[in-house]
């Protein structure tokens, strides 16, 4: 009997010792050592909106809502049907220009041959003149053919030039028309967990319509709003710890990413009327991304809690806010 009603004052010690540590860092802030201050939050991370960059049909939606996604999964595909067939068009316009080119550049020797001709007779005639064989009559006849034919080599050369213009323009639509099919499969730009699932398949969205919201997993924070005297103090890169409703008993390490420049009134879902009466600024807490990889799998966004700031880092953590969560909790 004895034993058993010493298990329950231990029990109850235990319960009680955990309460204590949660009051500790759930309260006002006045038990907290100087050069500690916090704020309620709650998990965030930045919401992706996985959209097609053009208008069209959607052929695919691979991920259902809840679906844990890592970066570079294919997460829609659209319909490429009329992009193909303009693909096809535009490499068929690509050869046709390749082949004007080189009729072009035949046609450039042609008339090259012809240029050396009129010039060689042109050098005759000078000389026929010079001993009066010939009559100037004759001479401008072929210093006229010379001439022209000089021009008509200019304008061959041009339409070569123009026949490359056209190459490269055919090529470059090509390359759109590829870039657009390629776009047209959306994939994950980073690790995250599929929020909404907006449209199906069959389904026409507008150019940037979104058809998933992705939470991204790379960047999980917490925003609390601290007031001028504590903001003000506070340098980026200062040490934190998260405290979850859901997990008490542990605390999750953490660094200050941004303080903002501006003071605002407390959001409204900030618990206290007082709170909301005041004028604070917002400060954003992260989560390492080594600590959010080793558990992806169980995080979770909305989870509240409390974030401990410790602005002198001479100060030590106390032992309630230095309780690290052991991985073996989420196996």
């Amino acid at each position: 009997m004895q034993n058993k009603t010493g298990a329950v004052f231990a029990a109850a010690a235990v319960l009680l010792a955990g309460a204590a540590m949660y009051f500790y860092v759930a309260g006002n802030g006045a038990e907290l050592p100087e050069g500690l201050v916090q704020g309620n939050g709650r998990i965030e991370a930045e919401q992706v909106e996985i959209a097609p960059a053009r208008a069209g049909r959607v052929q695919q939606v691979m991920a259902a809502e809840g679906s844990l996604v890592a970066a570079g999964d294919v997460l829609v595909v659209m319909d490429t049907d009329e992009l193909a067939a303009a693909h096809d068009r535009a490499r068929a316009e690509a050869a046709l220009a390749r082949q004007t080119k080189a009729e072009a550049e035949a046609l450039v020797v042609q008339r090259q041959s012809e240029h050396r001709r009129a010039e060689h007779e042109l050098e005759r005639a000078t000389a026929l003149l010079a001993g009066h064989n010939i009559s100037e009559t004759l001479f401008e006849e072929r210093d006229t053919a010379h001439q022209v034919a000089e021009a008509v080599l200019g304008a061959a050369r041009a339409r070569v030039a123009t026949a490359e213009a056209g190459i490269a323009a055919a090529e470059a639509e090509v390359r759109r028309i590829a870039a657009q099919i390629e776009d047209s499969t959306l994939v994950a730009p980073m690790p995250g967990r599929v929020l909404y699932r907006l449209a199906e398949p069959g389904e026409v969205v507008g150019a940037g319509g979104p058809i998933l919201t992705l939470l991204s997993l790379e960047n999980i924070y917490m925003e609390v709003f601290l007031p001028a005297r504590e903001a003000g103090l506070l340098p980026i890169g200062a040490e934190a710890r998260i405290v979850l409703d859901a997990l008490p008993d542990y605390a999750i390490p953490a660094t200050v990413t941004f303080v903002s420049p501006e003071a605002q009134f407390t959001p409204k879902q900030v618990e206290t009327l007082s709170e909301r009466e005041q004028l604070v600024f917002r400060v954003r807490v992260r989560i390492p991304q080594d600590l959010v990889a080793a558990r992806i799998e169980h995080v979770k966004t909305g989870l509240r809690g409390v974030a401990v700031i410790r602005l002198d880092p001479d100060q030590p953590w106390p032992e309630a806010l230095d309780r690290r969560i052991p991985p073996e909790l989420f196996e």
